[in-house]
């Protein structure tokens, strides 16, 4: 559907959305699409009670309010894009509330189990160094494995050890590493010659699917309690942050997060490590 793919674009030329994303609102609005479809209704001239009806059939389909949450801004952000385009009048979605989210604390690794990740690494081949540094990044810099894959090697300042970034909607920050990382992407570098830092052996650059089978590829023989994937190394480093002391607005910020409620989750996880070390330390 013509509307849709342009919708599509938009996202990834424009607004510079991730493709896991834009994988994720095509499949959002089609499913809407065919229900509209199968009911013989027209996309532009849905009402009320249309959408009354579709959300009363997601109920019925025992989806998590998660997963109705996002099918609900997808097709707030569609039908937005059909409303600042004059395709419709008006975008009923924007006076649909999300469901009440259940409450779903991140996972994230201790200091060993991380170490063991990253010992368990060989770094004598370039594949090796590639996946060592990748791992050292993820916990340096609490970046989303989207921003990962699109790191330049002309992004990377080593003069203050940061790395500038091109976060959701083309929002830009900065990232920074400690010297532990900096030794990794020294050696690395001294070693590749391409435009983006992460690479197949091929020269061309990692996908969010290629990062996601190298985190599990290197976990999968260590019996660790964690389940870990990127977004678990990223939930690492904001925990950790905010163990050692860290204020939350700092770590908002490294994290590229448009709103504190966001990073207020790990504040969860902090104060669980709080209680942790009052109950050990107060013998009352």
């Amino acid at each position: 559907m013509q509307d849709l793919d342009n919708f599509l674009n938009y996202l990834s030329k424009e607004l510079n959305y991730s493709e896991h994303t834009e994988i994720s609102y095509r499949m959002d609005i089609t499913n809407f699409l065919n229900y509209l479809e199968k009911n013989k209704i027209d996309y532009k001239k849905i009402d009320s009670e249309v959408i009354r009806n579709y959300l009363k059939y997601l109920d019925e389909e025992k989806l998590k309010n998660s997963t109705i949450a996002r099918r609900i801004c997808a097709l707030r952000t569609f039908y937005n894009y059909l409303l600042n385009k004059n395709i419709i009048d008006t975008n009923l979605f924007n006076s649909i509330r999300n469901p009440k989210l259940e409450k779903k604390l991140p996972n994230y690794l201790s200091y060993e189990e991380l170490a063991k990740i990253l010992n368990n690494i060989d770094t004598s081949t370039k594949v090796g160094l590639r996946n060592r540094l990748l791992v050292e990044l993820f916990y340096a810099t609490g970046c989303r494995v989207s921003e990962m894959i699109n790191i330049k090697v002309s992004d990377i300042n080593k003069s203050n050890n940061s790395i500038r970034i091109m976060g959701k909607g083309s929002k830009e920050r900065i990232v920074y590493f400690g010297e532990y990382a900096r030794d990794y992407l020294d050696k690395y570098l001294s070693i590749i010659d391409t435009e983006y830092l992460f690479t197949q052996e091929s020269g061309d650059k990692l996908s969010i699917h290629d990062i996601e089978y190298i985190i599990s590829d290197l976990v999968k023989n260590l019996a660790l309690k964690t389940r870990v994937t990127p977004h678990t190394l990223r939930h690492t480093f904001a925990t950790h942050l905010l163990n050692n002391g860290a204020d939350i607005k700092t770590v908002q910020e490294l994290l590229g997060h448009s709103s504190l409620n966001t990073t207020g989750i790990y504040t969860h996880v902090s104060s669980e490590r709080i209680k942790e070390v009052y109950r050990k330390t107060f013998n009352r």
